[in-house]
């Protein structure tokens, strides 16, 4: 970040500080990955009686906001370059874009081979594919300004960078926004989830099902049940926290028998 940073005041290149100002945010970003991944395999306490795994999921929404603020960033200083153009040195830019697309090489392969799509660790991801994108399109731009001396492909090149950036960015926060907002996991389809609870053996009906994401990779539900006439209600229970934890990999259940017709919470609030 520091080279490019030079190079870039040296060489006069928008891509290069571009690129470097990314790099600025990863500095964050990975901390951020970092301190929510080391908390978040605290244990629950009584304050917190899910422990501290959504931080994971706080960390990644913040990563993506500052994607979008870079990116905004890249855009505005981009067309300033656009309207007043400035004298570029191809030379330094090239060397300092191709250390810098080594650096970002090497910062992805490592982080590759540990996300498993844990969301947190895709925000940083994200961050090191956008330098990826910059340094690339650093070079490109050097090479360009080298043999033709046309200098707006620097700033123009930027704004490619910039919509990647925007684009990951913008899939982070989405992701993880819907996971601070409880909402029902993606690949999951609550419809098609109540029919296969109301298949299965003494079950005569289900209500009241939330399905909904701790962090990514762990969801939680509870549901009500209704049972079949004669059916035994402890059997009912197990076969449906099976039910959720083998077809629909949901390990934490909290399984609600009503006594009859009714929804016990209905009977609860009329009785208040």
């Amino acid at each position: 970040m520091l080279i490019e940073v030079a190079g870039g005041l040296w060489s006069g290149s928008l891509a290069l500080l571009a690129d470097a100002g990314h790099m600025f945010t990863d500095v964050g970003a990975l901390a951020l990955a970092h301190a929510g991944l080391k908390m978040g395999r605290r244990p629950a306490d009584s304050k917190r009686s899910y422990g501290y795994r959504r931080l994971e999921v706080l960390a990644a929404f913040v990563n993506g906001i500052t994607l979008l603020g870079l990116a905004l960033w890249i855009v505005i200083e981009a067309g300033t370059r656009l309207a007043r153009p400035v004298e570029i040195l191809s030379g330094p830019m090239l060397a300092v874009g191709l250390a810098g697309l080594a650096a970002n090489l090497g910062s992805f392969a490592v982080l590759k081979g540990g996300a498993h799509g844990d969301i947190n660790l895709s925000g940083a991801i994200a961050h090191v594919v956008g330098d990826i994108a910059g340094s690339i399109g650093a070079v490109v731009a050097a090479l360009v300004i080298r043999a033709t001396g046309w200098t707006p492909i620097d700033p123009l090149l930027s704004v490619l960078v910039a919509i990647l950036i925007l684009r990951s960015g913008w899939d982070i926060v989405r992701r993880s926004g819907h996971i601070l907002l409880e909402g029902t996991p993606e690949d999951l389809d609550s419809a098609a989830l109540k029919s296969s609870i109301e298949r299965v053996q003494g079950v005569a009906g289900a209500h009241h099902l939330h399905v909904w994401s701790l962090s990514s990779g762990q969801s939680l539900a509870t549901v009500h049940l209704r049972l079949a006439p004669g059916a035994d209600a402890g059997a009912v229970l197990l076969r449906v926290k099976h039910h959720l934890r083998a077809e629909v990999g949901i390990e934490h259940s909290t399984v609600q028998i009503d006594p009859d017709e009714r929804c016990a919470d209905s009977v609860v609030d009329s009785a208040g």
